[in-house]
């Protein structure tokens, strides 16, 4: 028996969440099940040494210009000729399209478990995946993402970057994969603010190269703070993770870095401002905070500008405390 898990949703916030799902199976079946994913998923990062997963295949597939390996009707066919090399004989598709399931047939895959075909619109992303299992395969799996490194690498890399333990050592995720959800540096610097005067505290500051991030990380690096911050935006994020992992919480937009830190077990503040709310409280280490004068938040709630710093503070005082 050789089993596939599809997972072909964009960003590494998605491929976190379906973590639990892809291990369950693994687990239900005593053996490392393969993985298609996308190559933006970061799966070979944080997913690499997962003693459930055998193999991390690339699905090259570029929604945009389409011009991927596997994009079109050729690249259908190059999915298949792919997928045949490995003589799987169960694959588990987490979506509803009926391209998967006929290029999965056509691959020679007896066994196909799938979302309910040409249901996508509205579909819940944790509770589908959890009604999936359960009705396929009888499984009742939580979302609980869990990260698990090695405790020689997490310790090397407290003495490379010289964590001192008698510090709140606190990771910032400034970054985003979207203009609305990137909290202004005014709002972290204020906060760095409140903290500071209650804690002795190092803040790593993690985000990526885009132009925008690149802004607030600039603002942050000069304000006051400059000799507390760390930017790891040089760093690859296998590398990240470890010093994520030696923090003591983490302070993040609805981006990646949130998604990552909760799962390394770091209780890990959301700062939720224009996606759905599930988002940023699926995790029982995650804490949102959503902007003042709101019940909740989702597309379009446009909040940004209205993350309170006071709540923040009250939030990291309770964690910390």
């Amino acid at each position: 028996m050789k089993i596939l898990v599809i997972q072909n949703r964009m960003g590494v916030g998605d491929m976190v969440i379906f973590l639990p799902f892809i291990e369950a199976i693994s687990q239900k079946f005593g053996m490392p099940v393969n993985i298609l994913v996308k190559d933006n998923s970061k799966a070979i990062q944080f997913m690499g040494e997962n003693q459930n997963i055998e193999k991390i295949i690339i699905l090259d597939r570029d929604n945009k210009n389409r011009n991927g390996r596997h994009d079109g009707i050729m690249g259908s066919i190059n999915l298949i000729n792919d997928l045949k090399k490995y003589n799987f004989t169960k694959v588990f598709i987490f979506n509803s399209s009926i391209r998967f399931n006929l290029i999965s047939r056509i691959a020679g895959i007896k066994e196909i478990y799938q979302y309910p075909l040409f249901k996508k619109k509205n579909q819940h992303i944790i509770q589908t995946a959890q009604d999936f299992l359960y009705k396929t395969i009888d499984l009742q799996i939580k979302s609980d993402p869990k990260i698990i490194l090695n405790e020689k690498i997490i310790k090397e890399t407290a003495q490379k970057y010289r964590i001192d333990k008698n510090k709140k050592n606190i990771l910032l995720g400034i970054g985003g994969s979207g203009e609305t959800k990137r909290i202004p540096a005014k709002i972290f610097i204020k906060s760095m603010q409140l903290i500071s005067n209650k804690y002795n505290c190092r803040f790593f500051l993690a985000t990526g190269k885009n132009e925008s991030e690149q802004k607030i990380l600039n603002e942050i690096i000069n304000s006051e703070f400059k000799d507390k911050c760390f930017a790891l935006d040089n760093l690859d994020l296998k590398d990240m993770l470890p010093l994520i992992k030696n923090c003591n919480v983490s302070i993040c937009n609805d981006s990646s870095f949130s998604h990552l830190s909760s799962a390394l077990g770091i209780k890990t503040i959301v700062l939720m401002a224009d996606t759905p709310l599930l988002y940023g409280n699926y995790s029982p280490r995650m804490y949102p905070i959503i902007p003042d004068g709101e019940k909740t938040v989702t597309h379009n709630t446009l909040g940004k500008e209205k993350i309170n710093p006071n709540n923040i503070f009250i939030k990291i005082n309770e964690i910390l405390g």
